[in-house]
């Protein structure tokens, strides 16, 4: 029983939270429960979702093509500069 009201009551406050309503202290800004929830522990699931969206691979190659630029020259020219592959079919995301 107390399972249920406590589903019963996540549901309410999620229901809340997408109304834009704030309903955890630290939570502002997060369009759902459990958005507002890590907003407030401090953590976000960017990067995870990304990962999810792209696949390991995808997420992977991602992250070799940031690391590659700097301030004087995109990733995309060091890496034609330095002779290193990128696998630019790799970024779509899954469906």
């Amino acid at each position: 029983m107390a399972s249920n009201q406590q589903d019963l009551s996540r549901q309410e406050l999620d229901a809340r939270a997408k109304q834009g309503e704030t309903v955890v202290p630290g939570g502002t800004g997060g369009k759902s429960l459990e958005a507002q929830e890590h907003l407030a522990e401090g953590r976000s699931r960017g990067g995870q979702t990304r990962k999810e969206q792209l696949g390991k691979g995808g997420y992977q190659e991602m992250g070799r093509k940031g690391g590659l630029s700097t301030s004087e020259e995109s990733s995309e020219e060091r890496a034609q500069r330095e002779g290193i592959p990128i696998d630019e079919s790799k970024f779509r995301t899954k469906s």
